[in-house]
């Protein structure tokens, strides 16, 4: 069983473990090792891939001495520079030298580790958390997530640092690894996107970057590519990421949208992997809107998204003869399932959505992009779709747990007769699905039906079940 990896990478309060500095310090340590070029797993077999980002001249010493490269990005919380340069500190011990991207949005740090020789990416962020929540989390040489055997790898050697029992060698002299800051890198990330994206020209849209990753690049992709842009929440200060906003807390921007006549607006989370977006009604468009929007518009005959999908859209998706494949929350079940079904789309409700034949990550600009180019290309507008795709109404409500506990919550007699009853009376005109959180300390219970009053009752039945025994 993992010890510090959940679903999204390890995460926790930045100053408490696993999220202190020393700490950061063995993971860097530990990444070092694990991704050493004796190991074939983890790294790329060939140095230089064919595609790369040229940089400095930190990297072309890299290269002639033999060490591996690895990227270190962030978001805006005031404890990512602690952790970014702790985990840089290991690394380097170790004979790595570090790209530092600075703040950037997640999909940057992919996109640039498989576009450059570095055999690693590395980003410190809690995504949608909290600001005084941080994370570290590691994409492998081609910009994907790390497999469970990797992960698995990764813990076993922080623990061996941790304990003083990892078996490395002296790093002295020129073997010790540097850092710098990058010059160019951010700038072929942004090149990317506006190679990909639609022509925007004259379309007024509002963006809320959460005060985070993408405060700066996410404005620059949309004015470039022609759209009159207002910018909400773009003031980082380090303690304001996804206070009262982004997509997460979307109702004050919702009104922004209606209000201010706009053609659309955007919301992204803290790291800027995921979006949604909002009609000119303001009406929120959340990732099955979007999964049901870029299904038509690509003519995919199968989709992915998870046991949260709302009912709606596997109704929508079936009357235009499109499958509906759900998997365990979390965007790296989709990810699995999409490349075990070699299929291209999938996502969540939450606007984490995966176009693998584009890049093997979400990223919450070019689910913005790619949105806006299926609605061109479909030839109505985006407020068409919503009144064409009823969804049926969601409860959720999210217990608070032991994080030692939240795993076997559900199979707790008094927990598993609560679901059962719950599954009973819910036949035939909604569902129920009970899962712990895999970035918190939660157990989320999801009631979804036809009956509101009926469907916020059962939630409720079953919440305090959990609470009892929590």
């Amino acid at each position: 069983m993992k010890r510090y990896f959940g679903t999204d990478g390890i995460r926790g309060v930045a100053g408490e473990l696993p999220m202190t500095a020393a700490f950061a310090l063995h993971v860097g340590i530990a990444l070092a090792e694990v991704f050493k070029p004796t190991n074939k797993d983890p790294v790329k077999e060939d140095s230089v891939k064919e595609d790369s980002v040229k940089e400095d001249s930190v990297k072309e010493d890299s290269v002639k001495e033999g060490r591996i490269q690895m990227l270190i990005g962030c978001d805006t919380r005031r404890s990512s520079d602690m952790l970014t340069h702790a985990v840089a500190a290991g690394l380097c011990s170790r004979g790595v030298d570090v790209q530092l991207l600075g703040v950037v949005p997640t999909p940057a740090v992919s996109y640039l580790t498989r576009t450059t020789d570095a055999c690693a990416g590395v980003v410190i962020s809690a995504s949608h958390n909290p600001f005084e929540q941080n994370g570290i989390k590691v994409f492998n040489a081609q910009g994907g997530k790390l497999t469970d055997d990797v992960e698995q790898a990764l813990e076993d050697a922080i623990d061996a640092s941790l304990q003083g029992q990892l078996a490395i060698a002296v790093v002295t002299g020129k073997q010790v690894g540097r850092s710098s800051n990058s010059t160019n890198l951010k700038q072929a990330y942004l090149e990317s996107l506006n190679s990909t994206g639609p022509s925007l020209d004259g379309l007024k849209i509002a963006l809320d970057c959460a005060n985070g990753a993408c405060f700066e690049t996410a404005p620059q992709i949309f004015e470039a590519l022609g759209a009159h842009v207002t910018v909400l929440n773009n003031q980082p200060n380090g303690d304001n990421i996804n206070v009262a906003c982004g997509s997460t807390h979307p109702a004050a921007f919702q009104a922004f949208v209606k209000e201010g006549t706009f053609d659309v607006g955007i919301t992204f989370d803290g790291d800027a992997d995921r979006a949604m977006l909002v009609d000119s009604k303001g009406r929120l468009v959340t990732g099955d809107y979007i999964l049901a929007l870029c299904a038509l518009a690509r003519g995919e005959t199968t989709v992915v998204s998870t046991v949260m999908a709302n009912l709606g859209l596997e109704h929508f998706l079936s009357k235009h003869n499109i499958n509906l494949l759900r998997t365990k929350v979390g965007d790296r079940y989709v990810h699995e399932a999409l490349e075990a079904g070699e299929l291209t789309l999938g996502g969540e409700q939450s606007g984490h959505i995966l176009f693998l034949d584009q890049a093997p990550t979400g990223d919450g600009v070019l689910t913005a992009l790619q949105t806006l180019a299926a609605v061109q290309k479909l030839g109505e507008p985006l407020e068409h779709w919503l009144d064409a795709m009823p969804l049926y109404p969601q409860t959720l409500v999210n217990v608070p747990v032991d994080a030692t506990l939240k795993a076997d919550i559900a199979e707790h007699a008094l927990v598993r007769t609560a679901v059962e009853e719950a599954e009973t009376e819910l036949s035939g005109w909604g569902r129920i699905n009970l899962r712990p959180s895999g970035t918190e300390p939660l157990v989320r219970v999801m009631v979804e039906g036809s009956d509101a009053t009926r469907m916020h009752a059962i939630a409720e039945r079953v919440a305090a079940a959990v609470a009892r025994v929590a």
